[in-house]
């Protein structure tokens, strides 16, 4: 492989990988900040909440997951 081709191909897999890196950040960014959206993704994807409320209970933030039971408990209300 020439090595235009090898500059293009680093480039193009960092490209990628920074685009990976950014989409995940805004992902968790949306979860810490959006009641909502996360309440969507309690009825589309459980297990993806799960996975965020057992993640910020492991850093040492607890209650988002209370918090979150009783505003959606109360709206059904």
């Amino acid at each position: 492989m020439d090595p235009l081709a090898k500059k293009i191909f680093k480039g193009v897999l960092v490209a990628e990988l920074v685009d990976i890196c950014w989409s995940i950040f805004l992902f968790f960014y949306k979860m810490n900040t959006r009641q909502d959206f996360r309440q969507n993704m309690s009825k589309k994807f459980p297990f993806i909440l799960e996975v965020y409320y057992k993640s910020t209970e492991h850093s040492g933030t607890y209650g988002i997951r209370e918090q979150d039971q009783e505003k959606w408990l109360n709206s059904k209300n």
